[in-house]
């Protein structure tokens, strides 16, 4: 199987344009026509994996952290990062991360966390921006169902669960065709009126060239009127964080106590334990302090992250409680999502999950 087989089936479901502009997610290391036999998947990409993957055969390693977050000026060897890079390299082992363009999307890691503590009806958090754009175009009647369902195919009109989603409206276009030109419809030297449909779909960003290769292939007209519009509306299902609800209601000490179980927790840092019973929660895998004022605007009554700093426990002001688990604890899981995802399309291929712990904070009881 070639490397870009599994990229791009990964980057289907979590598209590189989802990702923090300070990531370093996408392939890292490898040629992506070069033929893979077998992937090894963790969280982090350190010496150690790059050991286990030479041993058991695997030439792809998939980690959710990228090895390298800023431009490598040499490869010397002299940090762990230039070490894993170098090793990689001479031992033709393909580096891949997908980082928080899987924290963003819907299904990913925020999801996972969710399912572990038992939420239900669980939402992006903060919703991202920017994402969205608007195609409209004028087709005539009869081969408006055959542009629509082209556009469909191609990625627009979803919108949440609802797919094949557009607004038609009825008009007439003008035009006239020069002595050059080829109309579909009326005559050479003749302004023609013809019966439009107006259509508007969405579609994500990234889909904008099938989009308009869609456009093009279907619609019968020799020159193709159309805009594109760029819409500030937020993506429902893509974004930081999560909240969901408890099937039930519970005491903060025991929600807490629930919370380090489930989540393979060595210690739990929290704020003030509130009166109140916890019933909504927020989560964000790795570092969510940021999402902490959006929190609280959710009217979430606890939220489960990691790195908060001291003072940033302050800012819960008693609205809610935090619930820092660690780094690590927030993402471990993230590891058995990426098999699980990569397993159901290429259910023949060869891919095993770490055996390594990769977490670098030891705890002391």
């Amino acid at each position: 199987m070639r490397l870009s087989e599994i990229t791009n089936y990964l980057e289907s479901i979590a598209p590189l344009n989802y990702q923090e502009d300070y990531d370093n997610s996408g392939l890292i290391v490898g040629d992506p026509n070069m033929e893979i036999s077998a992937a090894l998947v963790a969280l982090d990409c350190v010496e150690k994996i790059v050991d286990e993957a030479i041993s058991t055969g695997c030439n792809l390693i998939i980690t959710h952290h990228p090895i390298v977050f800023k431009g490598l000026k040499k490869l010397n060897g002299k940090n762990y990062v230039e070490r894993v890079v170098l090793k990689a390299i001479k031992n033709n082992v393909a580096l891949y991360a997908i980082h928080t363009n899987l924290d963003a999307v819907h299904t990913g890691v925020n999801a996972r966390i969710c399912e572990k503590l038992g939420l239900t009806g669980i939402k992006v958090l903060s919703p991202k921006s920017g994402l969205l754009k608007k195609l409209v175009t004028f087709c005539p009647q009869a081969q408006a169902e055959q542009l629509r369902s082209a556009l469909f195919y191609a990625g627009g009109g979803n919108i949440g669960n609802y797919s094949e989603a557009s607004f038609n409206a009825d008009g007439f276009g003008t035009f006239k065709a020069n002595e050059n030109a080829d109309p579909f419809v009326g005559e050479k030297g003749i302004r023609h009126h013809e019966p439009e449909v107006r259509i508007e779909v969405i579609y994500p960003i990234q889909s904008e060239r099938k989009i308009l290769l869609a456009l093009f292939e279907n619609h019968p007209y020799e020159e193709v009127a159309y805009d594109l519009y760029n819409l500030e509306n937020k993506h429902q299902q893509v974004g930081s964080g999560m909240v969901g609800w408890l099937e039930y209601d519970m005491e903060a000490y025991d929600f807490l106590h629930m919370v380090k179980d489930r989540m393979q927790a060595k210690v739990v840092r929290y704020t003030s334990v509130l009166t109140k019973r916890i019933k909504k929660v927020a989560v964000c895998g790795g570092s969510g302090s940021f999402l902490l004022k959006e929190a609280i605007a959710a009217g979430a009554d606890a939220f489960i992250t990691a790195d908060f700093k001291y003072h940033e426990f302050f800012d819960a002001e008693e609205k809610l409680i935090i619930a820092d688990i660690g780094h690590f604890e927030t993402e471990q899981f993230t590891s058995n999502l990426l098999v699980e995802i990569i397993q159901k399309k290429f259910t023949n291929f060869a891919i095993r999950l770490t055996e390594q712990n990769t977490n670098p904070i030891n705890y002391l009881f």
